[in-house]
């Protein structure tokens, strides 16, 4: 049963992971982030860490997969919103 479960982890990770990519990319390709607040920039990689590290904790690879490809889309995120003012 608990597979099942994990199925439903992963789910739930591949979309949530996906929606931030159109916005990395669109601020990658056009150079300017100046409509990214830097506050959820910076809310957002410090949520996600800790959503990584109690993954790791708790062994949840779902989880883990999930938190490690967002953190890198994040820090792109925040980067280009640090890099293009």
């Amino acid at each position: 049963m608990k597979q099942h479960f994990e199925y439903l982890g992963y789910a739930a990770g591949v979309i949530t992971t996906l929606a931030f990519l159109p916005q990395a990319f669109r601020i990658f390709t056009t150079r300017q982030a100046r409509d990214i607040s830097l506050l959820w920039a910076l809310a957002m990689n410090v949520g996600i860490i800790l959503w990584l590290l109690y993954g790791i904790a708790i062994n949840d690879l779902p989880m883990i997969a999930a938190n490690s490809v967002s953190l890198l889309l994040l820090l792109v995120i925040l980067y280009s919103k640090l890099r293009f003012r």
